[in-house]
Formats: structure tokens, C-alpha cells, sequence
């Protein structure tokens, strides 16, 4: 069965290309994906008016990277960025309604936020996230722009012990020098956790410190998805070698 599911993960693989979604029609189609996802699956309380559909205001200043299966004519793989000039407009980036960026307020006009990665169930063998971080790694480079910041999450079903122990490990290793630390406005009460809990960090997270991102602080809780967030910053510069390279060739 394993070996069969190998086989039908790599014949999908080849039919899947990344891009900007380029009509309204991709659009909602991402955001019904985010919704079975965020909502269906995770049991997310979303703020969107239309049933089955994640939309919230940020969604009409954003850009919505997507990978489409082509063979099967749906999307299934997205992520939601959020350019600087964007964020001006609609009064600020997402993260800004779980931390304070004063420290990062330098940066403005050299940082695209992302945020809403979410991959259909049928397709997390791998190939989708490295699309989507190709997708991104052109963005960035065909834009010039020199920082990604977002929120890396990390489930909360058992309290907030295997985040609190998360950061807790990470925390010396990943952290951001303190010009670029942020505050969380909602803060993971980490002096009632405990901090000693083994595991392995989710793909996400694991994904982003392989690339060289910092941890910008103390997670946040976000009650709306039951998750504590991790604030990340990944510097262009810091891009590790290896994944520059891997990223920049993967393009289609």
C-alpha cells in the first residue's frame, strides 16, 4: 500500500506547476481550499461571511501563490502574500493583530508577509511545498524584496505544552538578534507550561529554520485557530546555500 501511494504521490508530481493565481476564479478557489483545511480539518473559527470560504480583509490587497494539479484541474496548494506597498494600503500586515513589530518598522518597505500555507490532504508528500516555496523564492527575487515575515503555528490540542517546549529548544538556537524581536499581544502563558516535552517541530516550522529563518520572539495564542504562532523572519541573505539553489531551480 505504502509503495502504491509513492507511485501515485510521483505521477502527481509531474503534472503540478506554481504561480499567481491570475482570476478571481483561483482565488476563491484557494480560499475554499483554506477552508476545508483551516476549518473543516483543524477546526478553525474563521471570520468569513460565505460558507465554506476563508476570507477575511486582508484577501483583496494580497497576492495568492498557488499549485495547480493540472491533470486533475484543481489547486491544491496556496499561500497568501502580502507586499509591503499592500500593506500600506489595507493598514498594516496580518502579524500586527498578534505582535508588535515597532522593532521591524526599519524594514517596511523590504518585508512580504505570507501567511494561510495550506495543502489539500491528498497531496503532503513533499512536492507541493517545495513548489510553493520555489514560487516564493521567485517572487522575492523578481521583486527585490529582502525579508519574508509570518506566523508559524503549532497546534495547541494539548494545552500549549509541546509549543511552550518547542520554543523552548529553539528559542537559543533560532532566535533573532534583539533589534528584530517582536512582543506577542496575546501571549503563551509559557511560566504555566511545561517546557520539557520532547517532538519533533511541525514540517512548517522545521521547513523555515532549515532556510535560515529566526524566531522573533515569544509565541502568541491565537484563539480564533487554537494555535500558538511563532513569529519568523528569513532574511533573503541568510537563505541557506543549499535551499537557494534547490528553491531557484524548482520553478515549474
Amino acid at each position: 500500500m505504502l509503495q502504491k501511494r509513492q507511485h501515485t504521490a510521483e505521477r502527481r508530481s509531474r503534472n503540478l506547476h506554481v504561480g499567481l493565481a491570475g482570476c478571481e476564479t483561483e482565488i476563491l478557489e484557494a480560499q475554499k481550499l483554506r477552508y476545508r483545511v483551516f476549518a473543516d480539518e483543524m477546526g478553525a473559527r474563521l471570520p468569513s461571511r460565505t460558507p465554506g470560504v476563508d476570507r477575511d480583509i486582508y484577501d483583496p490587497y494580497c497576492e495568492h501563490l498557488i499549485v495547480r494539479d493540472e491533470a486533475a484541474g484543481r489547486i491544491v496548494g496556496t499561500y497568501r502574500i502580502l507586499s509591503p506597498v499592500a500593506a500600506r494600503k489595507v493598514g498594516g500586515y496580518y502579524s500586527e493583530n498578534e505582535f508588535d513589530l515597532t522593532r521591524l518598522q526599519h524594514l517596511r518597505n523590504r518585508i512580504v508577509e505570507i501567511g494561510r500555507s495550506c495543502i489539500d490532504a491528498d497531496y503532503r508528500s513533499g512536492a507541493v511545498i517545495t513548489l510553493l516555496w520555489a514560487g516564493l523564492a521567485r517572487y522575492m527575487r523578481e521583486n527585490g524584496y529582502d525579508y519574508l515575515i509570518g506566523c508559524a503555528s503549532v497546534s495547541m490540542a494539548d494545552g500549549g505544552h509541546t509549543a511552550a517546549s518547542l520554543y523552548n529548544r529553539l528559542k537559543d538556537e533560532h532566535g533573532a538578534p534583539l533589534e528584530y524581536r517582536v512582543f506577542p499581544r496575546c501571549p503563551l502563558p509559557l511560566g504555566h507550561l511545561r517546557k520539557d516535552l520532547p517532538g519533533e517541530a511541525p514540517p512548517l516550522v522545521k521547513g523555515y529554520l532549515r532556510a535560515g529563518a529566526w524566531i522573533c520572539g515569544e509565541p502568541a495564542w491565537d484563539p480564533d485557530f487554537n494555535t500558538a504562532d511563532l513569529p519568523i523572519l528569513l532574511s533573503m541573505n541568510r537563505l541557506d546555500g543549499r535551499y537557494a539553489k534547490h528553491f531557484m531551480e524548482r520553478q515549474d
